[in-house]
């Protein structure tokens, strides 16, 4: 079941402005760093461990807001330049967010779209609603070929075969159950066209797992610019090509 929200109005922004990845994470080490810096300033004995647990997690917070800030966009460009477009493709984000995996794509393609999909939980990202994205989209100028909709991934409401690219940044692992998990990679090969490819992101030891499920396909870490804090908390990119049963590239209508 699926509403299209492209009727929400954009709001005007100069600029689009993508949130924080589930902000209480970074508020929270922020406060704990700060907190152990205060008590160890105001104590002798076991001041340099209470110290260096404060820098710490200071560290800790400040690698997490420079990715979802600033890292994530950058390797996002990256990966989709290396992906070589061709500018008529339809694309779908699954768990697009306020768009910065959305719209960046929509940027290639000027004569193709981009659809997002999410369930718009307010806790994965600040402000995360329709109409942020779409004012992120008209702030970008893509907003001629951006759509949105509420959807859940597990359950896509398109039919089999209707895109040439999909993609998903850190979303899968929201979904709270392995099966969910597992349905939604399925989900994204089933509307996939034969010959269409999957760009998946999310923390290291989950696409290890989509990629046991799918049987195919690469996956390889994105680098300290996508650790949400530390390398145990990286983000992979799991890319793979949907099959084709009769051999080749199937035609696109």
């Amino acid at each position: 079941m699926s509403d299209n929200t492209n009727s929400f109005p954009p709001t005007s922004v100069r600029r689009p402005r993508y949130g924080v990845d589930a902000p209480t994470v970074p508020a929270l080490l922020g406060t704990a760093g700060t907190a152990c810096l205060l008590a160890a300033a105001r104590r002798r004995p076991g001041r340099g461990p209470v110290a260096g647990a404060g820098a710490l997690l200071l560290a800790h917070a400040g690698i997490y807001l420079h990715t979802t800030l600033r890292g994530k966009l950058r390797i996002w460009e990256r990966e989709l330049e290396q992906a070589g477009l061709r500018g008529d493709e339809k694309l779908l984000d699954m768990g697009c967010g306020r768009g910065a995996v959305l719209i960046e794509a929509a940027r290639r393609l000027p004569k193709g779209r981009a659809v997002g999909v999410d369930l718009w939980s307010g806790e994965d990202q600040s402000d995360n609603r329709p109409e942020a994205t779409l004012a992120n989209a008209a702030a970008a100028g893509v907003a001629d070929r951006v759509e949105v909709r509420t959807a859940d991934m597990t359950e896509l409401p398109f039919p089999d075969n209707s895109f040439d690219v999909v993609t998903s940044a850190l979303a899968l692992h929201n979904i709270p159950s392995f099966e969910g998990q597992y349905r939604a990679v399925d989900e994204a090969l089933r509307v996939l066209r034969p010959g269409g490819r999957l760009l998946l992101a999310d923390f290291w030891f989950a696409v290890r797992k989509y990629a046991t499920h799918l049987g195919h396909g690469t996956h390889r870490g994105l680098g300290p610019g996508y650790w949400y804090g530390n390398p145990l908390l990286g983000i992979a990119l799991l890319h793979t090509v949907k099959p084709d049963p009769a051999g080749g590239a199937a035609p696109r209508p």
